[in-house]
């Protein structure tokens, strides 16, 4: 391995071992979500904090963990693009559309306004609200990305929220059935409920089609619609705050991956990747999504984590309320 190393080029040289733990770390938690059933996200982010050592300053490693925390996050997300198609979006139930960007508006809103009542800042509350709204640990990461860093717990309150979006979408996975069938839900009703409010797109599959292949077609589609508006969400942060940090003139002022995404998804939507392309892409990016998770853990310690509090906690928890009783009240209203 070390003879590999010294062979690279000096900037992959660089990276490397950092890389190359962060990948480990990668794999050691997708084998213990399939052969464990747990979340794989949260895998790479507790395994990666058991190795926050790797991460402190000057170690060999420490420039390729940052590298995948940022750069290779940033690459994932862009990739999941191919997974959403313009064709789908407008073949929608017009009901069914403002479910679901109805109840992003009003949970990022909500996050915003719950962060400033219990004393935490605007980033806190568009971060825990972004990322209950849209899609879970991938919408934490992509909007953490473009807010600003000049908050000295940014990686803290990221790691945070990809920890408590995750948990619970695993408890939602498991109860909103029960509860839709409480409810006497049709399962295309369900499959709308679990995809407008679970966090997670493997724990909305994963409950969809715990009810039914109607129920898993529906939720997969209408979660697909909510990872649509990350790229709104995340351009409109990006021309927020960097308006705020004047001076850098000449600055993209959307970041490069949002570009990316959208333009994956006109490609998609065109249909000029073949399938099997698109479902290697798909997958590359979700291992990109849990290196750079797993690289966050290594860049957080347990102690700094514990400093969030339980306010945070509340914010997180009564986001995740709300949205649920949202989208029943408007599935009950609009006959879904």
């Amino acid at each position: 391995m070390r003879q590999l190393a010294v062979s690279m080029p000096g900037t992959l040289r660089l990276l490397f071992p950092g890389l190359v733990s962060a990948v480990t770390v990668a794999l050691a938690a997708k084998f213990i979500s399939e052969h464990y059933g747990a979340p794989v996200m949260l895998m790479a982010l507790l395994l990666g904090m058991a190795l926050t050592f790797l991460a402190e300053a000057g170690s060999a490693a420490e420039p390729g963990i940052e590298f995948a925390a940022r750069k290779l996050l940033r690459f994932g997300v862009a990739l999941l693009g191919l997974g959403i198609t313009v064709q789908q979006i407008a073949s929608a139930g017009i009901g069914v559309v403002v479910v679901t960007f109805a109840g992003v508006a009003l949970t990022v809103g909500a996050g915003v306004v719950l962060a400033r009542m219990l004393g935490r800042s605007l980033p806190f509350g568009l971060l825990t609200g972004g990322a209950v709204a849209i899609c879970g640990a991938s919408a934490a990461l992509a909007i953490s990305s473009v807010l600003p860093k000049t908050d000295a717990n940014h990686e803290r309150d990221t790691i945070f929220t990809v920890i408590a979006v995750t948990a619970l979408s695993t408890l939602a996975m498991i109860l909103y059935p029960i509860i839709g069938a409480a409810l006497g839900l049709s399962d295309h009703a369900m499959g709308v409920f679990f995809g407008a409010t679970i966090h997670d797109v493997a724990q909305v599959v994963g409950a969809g089609y715990s009810v039914s292949d109607e129920a898993g077609a529906a939720a997969t589609f209408v979660k697909l619609l909510r990872v649509a508006l990350l790229v709104p969400v995340v351009v409109a942060l990006s021309l927020i705050f960097k308006s705020r940090t004047a001076g850098q003139g000449g600055a993209l002022p959307i970041p490069f991956f949002v570009i990316g995404f959208a333009a994956l998804v006109l490609l998609g939507s065109a249909d000029i990747i073949p399938a099997q392309a698109t479902a290697i892409l798909l997958e590359l990016s979700r291992w990109c999504l849990i290196t750079a998770i797993a690289a966050l853990g290594m860049k957080t310690s347990l102690k700094k984590l514990g400093e969030v509090g339980g306010g945070a906690i509340a914010i997180v928890c009564g986001l995740t309320v709300l949205l649920a009783v949202f989208a029943l009240c408007a599935i009950h209203l609009l006959d879904i």
